[in-house]
């Protein structure tokens, strides 16, 4: 089984997510690399959100906390009320959370998580970007893909609302379409395959 010391995923959804995000997560063994989410909802619900993750997938769910180390096998869910980043230190990826303005109207917002996850992982990363309305995450998933990132983006058949992997796709950002259902599966056969190359 690899460490997963230098990999890292990140998604991003909005409308129709919390559902999206369930079935990704429940499709993935606990043996994966950790995992940053950003889910538009309000403050007051992302906690038992987390909660609820954690009691159906075979990965660790969580409300972020600032500062925290991500580890493997674990998911970080944005609180409501906060911007989540990625810094790299130590060899180790860790958790910040932010109250600076809304981007693209939200906070937290899947940009400003892509875009701190392309520059601290760059080419180990895996972008995810699933249901939502608006382009919140496109640029960012942008930039992951230049910094050399897999990614990602939901099928307008399986979404919610086609808004943000839409956005996402025509802005050249995305490197494979998939449905809801093929996610998981995506996630973990890239991850075989770069292990495999940069064992």
């Amino acid at each position: 089984m690899p460490a997963w010391r230098d990999e890292l995923i990140a998604i991003g959804a909005s409308t129709g997510g919390t559902e999206a995000i369930k079935e990704v997560l429940a499709s993935l063994p606990r043996a994966v690399p950790g995992i940053v989410i950003v889910q538009h909802m309000p403050e007051t619900f992302t906690a038992s959100f987390a909660q609820r993750l954690d009691t159906l997938c075979a990965v660790r769910v969580k409300e972020a906390q600032h500062d925290e180390r991500i580890e493997p096998g674990c998911a970080y869910l944005a609180p409501g009320h906060s911007h989540l980043l990625v810094r790299r230190s130590g060899g180790g990826y860790y958790a910040e959370l932010s109250r600076a303005e809304p981007v693209n109207r939200h906070r937290p917002s899947v940009d400003v998580l892509f875009a701190a996850v392309a520059e601290c992982a760059g080419r180990h990363a895996v972008g995810v970007i699933l249901t939502g309305m608006g382009k919140d995450g496109a640029r960012g998933l942008l930039a992951m893909k230049r910094a050399g990132a897999h990614t990602i983006a939901q099928d307008r058949h399986s979404s919610v609302v086609y808004g943000m992997p839409r956005e996402a796709v025509a802005l050249g950002a995305v490197d494979e379409v998939a449905p809801l259902a093929d996610i998981g599966g995506r996630i973990l056969a890239h991850l075989r395959h770069s292990h495999g190359h940069s064992a």
